[in-house]
């Protein structure tokens, strides 16, 4: 999974430099619009920054995005999906790495006297992945301790298996949102160069104004693929604090169990 996501971040990297040369090259087609529009009126100039004023008074913030063009539908599509993702994967792995710090405590005195059955209804009513992990641990007492030692560690391993199913598609996320606003983007300035060729009016106006509902896709994406790639960290992180605390819990369990071993 770690594989996956690490090629996901070296395709996101290669569309962000994508990104950005085609954006070096438009602001050099956007630049060279602006001289030649120099020879236009002074009238003219003003009629269009009086527009341009008018219509950014007028368009919202919500129709000022709905104007990315087709492609920021998908892109939208993604974001709810990371957004449920995230809070469904955050609230199980909460509740399954909720960690009872007197568990082992309650069953210290039960597990020296070799009273196993209280001790596995105690960790029975544990529905946590620790409880999971002590049970089988109580399960194999009685065989060799490396038995013990990896039952639970496969159990262990179950568990961090189930907390990061499915985490993959968030890095596929990271890698398609971007990219998809950058076909978006691309696909405007082919409309933007389609038109100039059929209308052969080289304006500011007609390149300013297709082009900047094009970028709005491209950042739509990156925000997207941003908030994928930082919910995945933010998820991992929280697994592998489980990892180490868990494998605490069962190095104390270990120890526990052997005391009276070695005693008697």
């Amino acid at each position: 999974m770690h594989f996956i996501f690490l090629q996901s971040i070296i395709f996101f990297k290669k569309i962000m430099n994508k990104i950005r040369k085609s954006i070096l090259f438009v602001v050099g087609v956007f630049v060279t619009s602006v001289a030649i529009s120099q020879t236009d009126s002074s009238s003219v100039g003003n009629q269009t920054a009086e527009n341009t004023t008018k219509l950014v008074e007028e368009i919202s913030a919500f129709e000022f995005i709905m104007k990315g063009g087709f492609f920021l539908i998908p892109i939208v599509i993604l974001l709810m999906y990371t957004i449920f993702f995230a809070v469904e994967k955050y609230r199980y792995i909460i509740r399954m790495s909720k960690y009872n710090n007197t568990i082992l405590s309650e069953i210290k005195s039960n597990l020296q006297a070799g009273n196993l059955n209280p001790v596995l209804e105690t960790v029975s009513r544990d529905t946590t992945a620790y409880g999971s992990v002590l049970k089988e641990g109580v399960l194999t007492i009685g065989r060799p301790m490396s038995e013990i030692e990896s039952n639970m560690d496969k159990v262990v391993n179950i568990e961090i298996g189930k907390m990061e199913s499915k985490l993959g598609h968030l890095g596929l996320i990271a890698g398609i949102a971007p990219t998809l606003g950058f076909i978006g983007t691309i696909s405007g300035v082919i409309k933007i160069f389609y038109s100039i060729s059929i209308t052969e009016n080289v304006s500011i106006g007609n390149i300013s104004g297709g082009l900047y509902e094009k970028m709005i896709s491209s950042g739509s994406g990156l925000v997207v693929g941003i908030i994928a790639y930082a919910v995945y960290h933010l998820l991992n992180g929280m697994i592998d604090k489980y990892t180490l605390q868990v494998q605490k819990m069962n190095l104390e369990f270990i120890n526990l169990i052997q005391r009276p071993s070695n005693g008697n």
